[in-house]
C-alpha cells in the first residue's frame, strides 16, 4: 500500500467512478453514488490527513483504501471485543478495488497489506462497517478474520436510513 500524493485527486476522483460505474452489483451491494458516498470532500480529506492508500499492480491502480489510525464517535455505540481509547485503533474506509481486477483476489491481497501497515502503527484492532447489504464486503472480512460486533441503523446519503454492520480484527500483541 503506497500514500496517495496530493496531486493524485484527479486520479483517485475518476477510479472511484469509474468502479462505481462498472462494479456488477454496486447498486445492490455498496451502494455507493459518486457525489454523496464517496465525495470529493471526503477524499481530499483522507489526502490531506495523509489517510488514502493506492494497491498498486506494478504501474496500475488495483485498488484503493482511506485508512485512518483511530476511530470515530460513531464506532462507540458498538460493543466491542476490548475497551480502546479511539488513538488504539485503526479505521477502514472506502475499500475498492478497480473493475479490471475484481474476482481476482486482491481485496484479499489489499487487507493483508492493511493489517501489515496497521501493525506497524502499533494498533491494537482495526474496525470497519459495511452496509447489511453488502455481502461480498462482508464474506471478505469474516474470511480474513474480522468478527461481526453489532449494527446500527444510520442515515447516509447514497442509501437513506440503512442497517450498517460492524466488524473488528484485534491485533494481538504477538503480531504487533
Amino acid at each position: 500500500m503506497q500514500l496517495v500524493l496530493a496531486d493524485d485527486f484527479t486520479m483517485v476522483r475518476e477510479k472511484y467512478i469509474e468502479v462505481i460505474k462498472h462494479t456488477k452489483n454496486m447498486n445492490t451491494h455498496a451502494r455507493w453514488i459518486y457525489g454523496k458516498h464517496p465525495t470529493d470532500e471526503m477524499i481530499r480529506s483522507y489526502m490531506n490527513k495523509k489517510e488514502m492508500y493506492l494497491y498498486m499492480d506494478e504501474q496500475n491502480v488495483a485498488g484503493m483504501a482511506a485508512i485512518t489510525m483511530y476511530q470515530g464517535e460513531d464506532y462507540h455505540e458498538i460493543i466491542w471485543s476490548q475497551n480502546l481509547n479511539d488513538d488504539e485503533v485503526a479505521s477502514l474506509h472506502i475499500l475498492t478495488v478497480a473493475p479490471e481486477y475484481q474476482g481476482k483476489g486482491v481485496s484479499k491481497r489489499m487487507m493483508a497489506e492493511i493489517i501489515s501497515l496497521v501493525k506497524k502503527k502499533r494498533k491494537k484492532a482495526i474496525r470497519l462497517d459495511a452496509l447489511a447489504s453488502n455481502i461480498p464486503a462482508q464474506r471478505l472480512y469474516k474470511n480474513i478474520g474480522f468478527k461481526y460486533r453489532g449494527k446500527q441503523n444510520r442515515f447516509a446519503e447514497n442509501t437513506g436510513w440503512t442497517d450498517f454492520l460492524y466488524y473488528e480484527l484485534p491485533l494481538s500483541k504477538e503480531n504487533i
